[in-house]
């Protein structure tokens, strides 16, 4: 089921115009730092290693979350105000990605999941949500 996640990902950042080398960038970046995380806390609390399929999970849910964000962000742009147009459009992609995250977790790794899938999806979204920024209109 990873490799069919991986071509997912791989056939959705050839197709789709809005998934630059910066959302790359972002995705990797970011499970870049999760794998460090896991690495890290498996010689410090004793988790188990990330092999080679947790890796290659780690960076599928990292670049779908991104991805997620990034169509989010190009629906509806971060406006450049804070205020509670931010607060509602970031509850309006974190909560559904955490459902989806689930979703995300059970099938890639069952039951008797070693990482916290769902989370890392909800956090790669809400990063990659900032992706395109509302330009405020310029009066002659």
């Amino acid at each position: 089921m990873t490799v069919f996640f991986g071509i997912v990902t791989l056939g959705l950042y050839v197709f789709q115009p809005y998934l630059d080398l910066k959302a790359i960038r972002k995705a990797l970046g970011i499970a870049l730092f999760l794998e460090l995380f896991y690495l890290i806390g498996h010689y410090f609390t004793d988790w188990p290693f990330p092999g080679p399929q947790i890796i290659f999970q780690i960076i599928i849910v990292s670049s779908l979350g991104v991805a997620l964000g990034v169509i989010f962000s190009r629906i509806w742009p971060l406006p450049q105000s804070k205020g509670i147009e931010r607060i509602m459009r970031t509850l309006l992609i974190v909560i559904p990605a955490l459902g989806l995250g689930v979703g995300l977790q059970l099938i890639l790794q069952g039951n008797h999941a070693t990482q916290a899938v769902y989370l890392m999806f909800a956090l790669s979204a809400w990063l990659g949500s900032g992706h395109f920024i509302k330009e405020i209109p310029k009066e002659a």
